[in-house]
């Protein structure tokens, strides 16, 4: 062989080897800064994910892909243009990148209310390609150019390259639109979206990716309503992280009856071999004035378990506040969020009573997800339940004034997106 040939062979190998990526050079572009240093995390939050799920290696954020969950920026940004290279380690990978996100997962989601690019490969259907989707998710709205009759922007060609090689994208953002070059191309673009500000997010969903030299151009913008600005990070920290119970106390009973599904943490239901009162599930850390979020939902009945457990109040699940079985919150049924305690203690005032029975029935049917968020402040607890405050103010006779978080099932039932914050 040539000795001029063999050179060129070598060096392709080693460009390919190194993850060389021939995307147009932009480095002289004024007004960008780093969004990542290249050494640590610093500047972003991991939301809802295990220590494991986001690292850095070699100068690049690392993504296992499990559980499925987001980095996210601490701060927020409206007009921008965001430029960040990717590669999946595996054919056909999922992942993505959000714009304008809430700080934290929708409701019976891992995914936030933001606007997704799409970062995946190898996949094509008629609702999605691997090759730049744009598309709102859980709550936004969006007004594709390109589009298949839906919310969701499709590119115009196809420039990804596959897996594990490097790709490019250049975000644009700027009063509610959005485009997307791929590999130095813009392909994709939508218009009118709802979120016009808010988080950025990279997205762990079931296969290892990789990202590298993302830098952000910020550009002034207007001043906006507050319906286009997503929901701020007001200090929620995640107590499940979609990996194992840590910040749980845990048994070998707890342990084979609560079960890590990604995000989603199960119980698997009762069994002979452990007591009751032995799979309650509590928290490492005591709380004093706090909120709580929690999602959940019962399996959808079937025809098969609707034989099995035909009578709703045999679905018994219950969130414990402060160590407290006085502090019950009821879980299902028409009288989710109340607190049955307070309301069968004919002893307490009949105004205490109650303020602890549930206003409205607000729960959703079998198989979809419920949210709640609790506030407890001193002697009282407020209780909304998908946006409907069913309790109200209501006093805590006789609980501590500081214990740990408690979850308490008896059949079958799944929780996500456990949030607290200190108060």
């Amino acid at each position: 062989m040539p000795r001029g040939i063999a050179r060129i062979i070598f060096s392709v190998c080693l460009f390919v080897a190194i993850g060389y990526s021939p995307v147009p050079a932009q480095d002289t572009e004024p007004g960008f800064v780093p969004l990542f240093n290249g050494t640590n995390l610093d500047g972003w939050v991991n939301v809802s994910c295990g220590p494991a799920t986001w690292t850095v290696c070699d100068g690049k954020i690392c993504c296992s892909g499990k559980p499925i969950g987001e980095l996210r920026t601490t701060r927020m940004y409206q007009n921008f243009v965001l430029e960040v290279e990717w590669r999946h380690l595996q054919p056909k990978g999922n992942a993505g990148i959000f714009v304008w996100a809430d700080a934290i997962t929708a409701r019976g989601q891992p995914f936030h209310r933001a606007v997704e690019v799409q970062v995946l490969d190898g996949r094509e259907g008629e609702w999605f390609t691997s090759d730049g989707d744009v598309f709102p998710i859980h709550g936004t709205t969006m007004v594709p150019e390109n589009g298949r009759g839906g919310m969701r922007a499709f590119p115009t060609e196809k420039r990804s390259r596959p897996s594990p090689e490097w790709n490019h994208y250049r975000i644009e953002c700027v009063d509610g639109s959005i485009q997307l070059s791929v590999n130095g191309k813009v392909v994709t673009r939508g218009r009118e979206c709802s979120l016009r500000k808010g988080y950025i997010c990279l997205e762990s969903e079931g296969s290892p990716a990789e990202f590298r030299n993302l830098r952000i151009k910020e550009l002034p913008g207007p001043a906006l309503p507050p319906e286009q600005i997503a929901d701020a990070d007001i200090g929620f920290r995640c107590l499940y992280n979609g990996t194992d119970l840590t910040h749980w106390k845990t048994t070998d009973a707890i342990l084979s009856h609560w079960q890590p599904h990604d995000w989603q943490l199960a119980f698997t239901g009762t069994s002979t071999d452990a007591a009751e009162e032995q799979l309650d599930l509590w928290s490492d850390e005591s709380f004093t004035d706090f909120q709580l979020i929690v999602d959940w939902r019962w399996p959808e009945r079937t025809a098969q378990t609707q034989s099995a457990d035909a009578r709703p109040d045999e679905r018994q699940a219950v969130l414990l506040l402060r160590g407290s079985e006085t502090a019950r919150v009821t879980i299902g049924g028409a009288t989710a969020g109340q607190l049955d305690a307070i309301v069968a203690d004919n002893a307490l005032p009949e105004a205490v009573r109650a303020a602890a029975r549930a206003k409205a029935e607000a729960a959703v049917r079998d198989g979809e997800w419920n949210r709640f968020l609790i506030t407890v402040k001193g002697d009282h607890v407020t209780i909304v339940l998908n946006g409907h405050e069913v309790v109200t103010d209501c006093p805590l006779p006789q609980v501590p004034l500081t214990g740990p978080i408690g979850l308490r099932a008896r059949s079958q039932i799944e929780f996500a997106n456990i949030f607290v914050r200190p108060l």
